[in-house]
């Protein structure tokens, strides 16, 4: 994963994971690193963010444990070149992140693809959580719909159930904020690709904090150690 780069693999860690971890700017990261010795341009750190982060994302995806029966679905605002666009995300009902999808548009394609997404890691939910939208009941029905056809057990899957219900949903309203919360200091993305991709990284280290991914003798890592197990995998 590290090969060929200029700098020591443990710099690199600790500027993308502080970054996405943490309110600090480019800048910012690129002041604390000469304080300790280092010269490196924040236009660096960038690049070393967009390449890692999907990378360990990957990585995390294949310890994480397994999502509840139960979810809840949301999608939030996020600013872009000074335009709204949309971040799609589903928890499950003790707080687990169970997949997000980040979209320009708010329609029912980019329901359908947060959907897609979940029911291919996790499997059927018995029961979703949504608030009053539409176009997440549609995509909910029709993605279940397709995936109840194509099990090929002789008793076919039961249909989804779905809730709608602004106050049973206020579970993902307050996720939606921890994520908002370090976005809020970048005062928006640049492009849509590169929003995609910070926003993967950004929800890698919210899922690390809340520890879902399992890693064998050691049920209790730091973030430091998490990134560390992921960059040695």
């Amino acid at each position: 994963m590290f090969r060929g780069r200029h700098f020591d693999r443990s710099v690199i860690l600790v500027c993308v994971r502080w970054y996405l971890a943490y309110g600090l700017s480019l800048r910012d990261l690129k002041e604390m690193m000469a304080e300790r010795g280092i010269s490196v341009d924040h236009s660096t750190i960038h690049r070393w963010v967009v390449h890692f982060s999907p990378l360990l994302l990957e990585r995390f995806n294949r310890r994480k444990r397994a999502a509840t029966g139960k979810w809840h679905v949301d999608e939030t605002y996020i600013k872009v070149r000074g335009q709204w666009m949309y971040l799609y995300r589903a928890i499950d009902s003790v707080g687990d992140t169970v997949e997000f999808y980040f979209s320009e548009h708010r329609d029912l394609p980019a329901a359908k693809r947060l959907f897609r997404k979940a029911l291919e890691r996790h499997g059927r939910p018995d029961r979703v959580v949504i608030d009053g939208s539409q176009t997440n009941q549609e995509a909910i029905v029709s993605c279940d719909t397709t995936h109840r056809l194509q099990d090929r057990c002789r008793r076919r899957p039961k249909p989804i159930r779905i809730r709608q219900s602004q106050y049973l949903n206020n579970r993902i309203e307050q996720d939606h904020r921890r994520i908002k919360r370090r976005v809020r200091p970048m005062l928006g993305f640049k492009s849509p690709a590169a929003a995609s991709i910070i926003l993967d990284g950004i929800e890698m280290l919210h899922m690390m904090r809340k520890r879902q991914a399992r890693f064998a003798f050691n049920p209790n890592p730091s973030l430091a150690e998490q990134f560390d197990t992921l960059a040695a995998a």
